[in-house]
């Protein structure tokens, strides 16, 4: 299958509009953070003909098709394999001091979901991988079988926001002591045992919150994050623009607070003059966190869960 055929790109226009202004002059560069498989990269080259993109995964499935998509753009295209928040080394290794724009689409890519062997998805019989770069780190299933009760409790619990964290992990370790966990469907039929009734009838698959918290465990997302957002912040020109599409409140939460403290004047109370270097660094480009639009849920529902937030820098950092 073709990767157009698989990828509707999230909030698509509203990324382009918002980061529009910043990308328009000659010599602009532009770095997708999330490559994927290429949907927003390749509207930003085909929208944007004076702009170079420069692009991130960690994923190398995801690089390869999306080389192949981006191909007819030459080398007005620099796709890296990197985690996010080695933006700033990518940066300096290319020799780009400064960027007019970035895009985040954080969350789990449409290949990852839709192919059975990764085992991001509940919905099918998978090995518990999880991992967005196979050739790195732990896997789903050696989280599942080797940490301690009490860490399993704490990442169900903050990464899943998931109320009956510690009804699972003891079904989790009994199990586990029987057998090791290797497959997602044994997990899922675990899962749907240990709720209670109630809680089935609710919100989608049982299973939902605990393969979200083992994927951001697996891939360090929100510890990566913690340290993407700043940097790409900090990697901006003046007037450059910023725009992230996160998928759950965790995220959320994350980018919200550095835009905001971005956004907030530093000055100690009572000062006549505010010196510079406690001005604003950032503008918001959005009121709270915009939302996907219902037809945009309905060409793709996996945009369902989408907020975007926008800033734009308006203060170079004062030494």
């Amino acid at each position: 299958m073709s990767s157009n055929a698989l990828h509707v790109p999230v909030m698509l226009q509203r990324c382009l509009d918002m980061l529009a202004p910043a990308l328009a002059q000659p010599g602009a560069v532009v770095v997708d953070c999330t490559l994927g498989l290429g949907g927003h990269s390749e509207a930003l080259l085909a929208t944007f003909p004076a702009a170079r993109l420069v692009a991130l995964d960690r994923d190398p499935a995801a690089l390869k098709l999306s080389a192949e998509r981006l191909a007819p753009y030459g080398d007005r295209a620099t796709l890296v394999h990197a985690v996010y928040d080695e933006l700033p080394e990518v940066l300096d290794r290319l020799g780009i001091p400064k960027v007019q724009g970035v895009l985040f689409d954080l969350g789990v890519s449409s290949m990852q979901l839709d192919e059975a062997d990764r085992g991001f998805a509940y919905a099918q019989d998978a090995p518990l991988d999880m991992r967005m770069d196979q050739t790195t780190g732990i896997s789903a299933a050696e989280v599942l079988n080797t940490y301690p009760p009490g860490e399993l409790v704490r990442i169900l619990r903050t990464y899943g926001e998931e109320k009956f964290a510690r009804k699972i992990v003891d079904a989790v370790v009994r199990e586990r002591e029987k057998e090791p966990f290797s497959n997602s469907a044994r997990l899922v039929e675990l899962i749907r045992t240990a709720l209670p009734q109630a809680a089935k009838r609710t919100g989608g698959n049982p299973a939902k919150r605990t393969f979200q918290a083992l994927r951001i465990e697996v891939n360090g997302e929100l510890a990566v994050l913690e340290r993407a957002i700043p940097a790409a912040v900090s990697a901006l020109a003046l007037d450059g623009r910023i725009a992230v599409l996160s998928y759950h409140s965790l995220e959320d939460r994350l980018v919200k607070q550095v835009f905001a403290a971005g956004a907030a004047n530093t000055a100690p109370a009572g000062l006549p003059v505010v010196p510079e270097r406690y001005q604003p660094r950032l503008k918001l480009l959005t009121r709270g966190a915009e939302l996907p639009t219902e037809e945009e849920v309905a060409e793709n529902r996996r945009a369902a869960p989408a907020r975007l937030r926008g800033a734009q820098r308006i203060r170079e950092d004062v030494a």
